[in-house]
């Protein structure tokens, strides 16, 4: 291998050492964020299926508003809403 190969090889180890999981960001004092396989599972526990769909911009902001209003997580606000609006 070349000098310059083994210099970014070893840039790319140094890199991942630094973003290792588990690291907290710079200045972020918070735990860090749970793994997206851990979420998945976690989500799978609780009967949850992800559904994109793609909506008015307008509705986005009212649901998000509401949802900040309310202190609940987008999420929730949306099911809330399908389940009333499928009940009617």
């Amino acid at each position: 291998m070349k000098k310059t190969g083994m210099a970014k090889s070893d840039a790319k180890k140094l890199m991942g050492m630094m973003v290792a999981h588990g690291a907290t960001g710079f200045g972020n004092s918070e735990a860090a964020p749970v793994d997206r396989r851990e979420q998945r599972k976690r989500d799978q526990a609780l009967g949850l299926v992800p559904f994109a769909v793609k909506l008015n911009g307008d509705l986005v902001r009212q649901l998000q508003a509401l949802a900040k209003e309310r202190g609940a997580d987008l999420n929730e606000v949306v099911a809330e809403v399908l389940t009333k609006g499928l009940s009617a």
